[in-house]
């Protein structure tokens, strides 16, 4: 299964968003304003590159993580999973933000006096406690905070455990489909009816409107994971799907649609064969680090050099791309090797004399 998961455009498609994610923050790190985007301004505001990255993120997150607890014979097994592709990863680079700031941090308090220096890695590293800021760090760039893209993480692994929940039930698919059916049609419909009411509310730092908009994402891709999805993909299938979607655009319902035509299009485009593509994946999977690291670089070239909103996307891409590869090769990938080792393993290391 793992193989014919690399036989396939989610790797390139994800190193794609991760992207879209870094160009678009290019524009308010630089003091250039959003509506400056080439997609804004073809979508008459409907949506942004980084909302773009994000969505197909969570969509495939949503496939996939479906997919990972169909295949993990326990709770523990699906939860160790997730936890080492996530934290080993944040846990670095929230260190290295941390070792940074002596060299950027212009406080009036000297540092070892200021509170948010020691919480920012604890608070951070639990998702829960996101801290975004280190006062006298970036006070004077246009936007304050270290790593603004590290608020999604929260919501990805909420969304995980609630997919775990689904081991009360396991093997019974009917009941899951079932679920994850209604649960999607509830959270479409409260966020076609009720975003702008619930968008201020917020629990454990989870704010109304983005559970409810890129949680629907995340489980419709888990619904059409319970199915054999891949079976179904034509081309003819994506040709509709993006007429339909750029339709959509044109008669200013985007908004209204994206959930239902922009999900089954993003996994349809993931399945079909490219070539040249397809095999993006022997290369690794630079998503995450790119996503994780490209903010703090963004915002470290806007402290010490102030570049126009060209030049800060052209550096911060490349850099990014570096370190993404760089986290892959050297963090995650190496975490990820320990997934399927059983517990014992790791007690008999800890425990065994030196």
């Amino acid at each position: 299964m793992q193989q014919q998961y690399r036989s396939n455009n989610f790797d390139f498609l994800r190193f794609v968003f991760a992207l879209l994610v870094v160009i678009s923050h290019s524009y308010p790190l630089s003091g250039t304003a959003e509506t400056s985007q080439w997609i804004v301004q073809l979508t008459d505001g409907q949506t942004n590159y980084a909302a773009i990255g994000l969505n197909g993120f969570f969509v495939i997150s949503g496939f996939f993580i479906y997919r990972s607890f169909d295949r993990s014979p326990s709770i523990w097994v699906f939860l160790r999973k997730r936890a080492l592709r996530i934290f080993p990863g944040l846990f670095v680079v929230l260190l290295l933000s941390v070792m940074t700031v002596p060299l950027v941090y212009e406080g009036d308090v000297p540092l070892l006096h200021n509170k948010d220096w020691f919480t920012y890695l604890p608070y951070n590293l639990s998702l829960y406690g996101f801290q975004g800021v280190v006062s006298g760090v970036f006070d004077n760039n246009f936007y304050h905070a270290i790593n603004g893209s590290l608020w999604t993480i929260r919501y990805e692994f909420t969304l995980y455990l609630c997919i775990s929940v689904f081991y009360l039930v396991q093997g019974n698919q009917l009941l899951i489909r079932l679920a994850l059916l209604i649960t999607s049609l509830l959270m479409l419909v409260g966020y076609l009816f009720f975003k702008n009411q619930l968008g201020p509310v917020s629990l454990l730092g989870l704010v109304g409107y983005n559970i409810l908009n890129l949680g629907t994402f995340f489980v419709l891709g888990s619904l059409l994971g319970t199915f054999v999805f891949e079976r179904y993909v034509r081309w003819v299938f994506v040709l509709g799907l993006l007429v339909l979607l750029v339709a959509s655009i044109y008669f200013n319902l985007y908004d209204l649609f994206k959930h239902v035509l922009f999900t089954p299009l993003i996994l349809m485009i993931g399945f079909l064969t490219v070539r040249g593509i397809s095999k993006f994946g022997k290369w690794g999977d630079a998503s995450y680090g790119i996503y994780i690291y490209s903010f703090p670089i963004q915002q470290l070239l806007v402290y010490y050099f102030a570049p126009n909103v060209t030049v800060l996307m052209g550096l911060s891409v490349l850099l990014s791309i570096i370190f993404g590869i760089l986290s892959w090769h050297l963090i995650e990938k190496r975490a990820l090797k320990l997934k399927n080792k059983p517990f014992s393993v790791y007690r008999r290391k800890w425990l065994s004399p030196r």
